[in-house]
């Protein structure tokens, strides 16, 4: 009896049935891509497969973090694309890379000291977060509409500060933020490290995360019992907002460029699907920091996986809806009630 209450514990964990799926898709990797596990160090890097998994993923578990806390507040937040657009454009203008030639060597200087551009970048994005939240606690518009406005008036912000074209940045130190390594491993996987730890600990080891969760359960009730509901959403939006501006950051420092028009494109929506994969609700209330983790490796696992087995570029978004789209069934506890007296009555 023991035995089967455990199992069944674990069959209803949150992050049981996330895991089999990118534990399949692990497999499926294992079977038709040679090599897939393979790890190998050049020049006392980590280099493979799982290590670009990690590494791709990054700036999408860091927006999913923060798009966690703002939808277990009953909220969502479409524009972190344009935030991340934005974000880019930003910092790419204000290091640049002015070329210099001294004693006959070239090499290119930033424009303002990297750190102060980096400092300046990240405060644009938490503002940006922060006025979602004060549209939405202030003014009192649905988190979808307010995020929806900034979503479309961020891309065009985006597409004027890099004038429609895209901006090359110079500044080789700034290329370690996202192509960096550190101990053999991506410089982004510490940073990953950092966020989701630094939010575990706010979230789980003090009272913010109870807090959270109550204001996503019934705010109303929250405020009553002392909570100041709208501070709390708002900085919730702030910090979904540096969220996306460190990916920006990631991304930017990447493809050594900022692209207002393409860049963070979709973004929202796989930070959603990962968040939903991990099973925070939508509807708010409990949410699950490390299930969106893994809901964001399965998405990555997934779009590595599609192109590694040869997928036809056409039906490339087609495999991969119908891949969530079966995930979340398999999630799915009704769904999973179903099939189970589907196969007690015929048997």
């Amino acid at each position: 009896m023991g035995k089967k209450g455990s199992f069944d514990n674990i069959f209803k964990s949150k992050n049981f049935w996330s895991l089999t799926v990118l534990a399949l898709l692990l497999l499926c990797n294992l079977i038709f891509t040679k090599g897939f596990f393979r790890i190998e160090i050049k020049d006392g890097h980590l280099f493979g497969s799982l290590i670009d998994i990690l590494n791709r993923a990054a700036p999408m578990i860091i927006i999913s973090i923060g798009m966690t806390l703002v939808i277990a507040t009953k909220g969502i937040d479409i524009s972190v694309g344009s935030t991340l657009a934005i974000t880019g454009a930003v910092v790419a203008m204000l290091i640049g890379g002015n070329l210099q030639i001294v004693d006959g060597v070239q090499t290119y200087i930033s424009k303002v000291p990297m750190a102060l551009a980096i400092i300046v970048a990240l405060l644009v994005a938490a503002l940006i977060g922060l006025w979602n939240g004060f549209l939405i606690t202030r003014v009192g518009m649905q988190p979808i509409i307010a995020t929806l406005i900034l979503s479309v008036a961020g891309r065009g912000v985006a597409q004027l500060l890099t004038n429609g074209q895209i901006i090359t940045v110079y500044y080789k130190p700034f290329f370690f933020i996202g192509g960096g390594y550190l101990f053999g491993l991506p410089f982004s996987i510490y940073l990953v490290a950092l966020i989701v730890g630094g939010t575990f600990f706010l979230t789980r080891k003090t009272a913010l995360g109870m807090f959270i969760e109550s204001v996503g359960v019934n705010p109303v009730a929250a405020r009553v019992s002392g909570i100041n509901s709208k501070n709390l959403m708002a900085a919730i939006y702030a910090f979904c907002g540096l969220c996306a501006g460190v990916a920006a950051l990631l991304v930017t420092s990447n493809v050594k460029s900022a692209d207002g028009i393409h860049a963070g494109e979709l973004f929202e929506l796989d930070a959603i699907l990962a968040v939903a994969i991990g099973g925070t609700s939508l509807a708010g209330g409990k949410f699950y920091l490390m299930g969106s983790v893994i809901g964001a490796l399965i998405i990555q696992t997934l779009k590595t996986t599609i192109y590694s087995i040869g997928v036809p570029p056409e039906i490339n978004l087609v495999v991969e809806a119908l891949v969530v789209f079966i995930v979340m069934l398999i999630q799915s506890e009704d769904f999973r009630k179903i099939v189970f007296r589907v196969k007690t009555v015929t048997e």
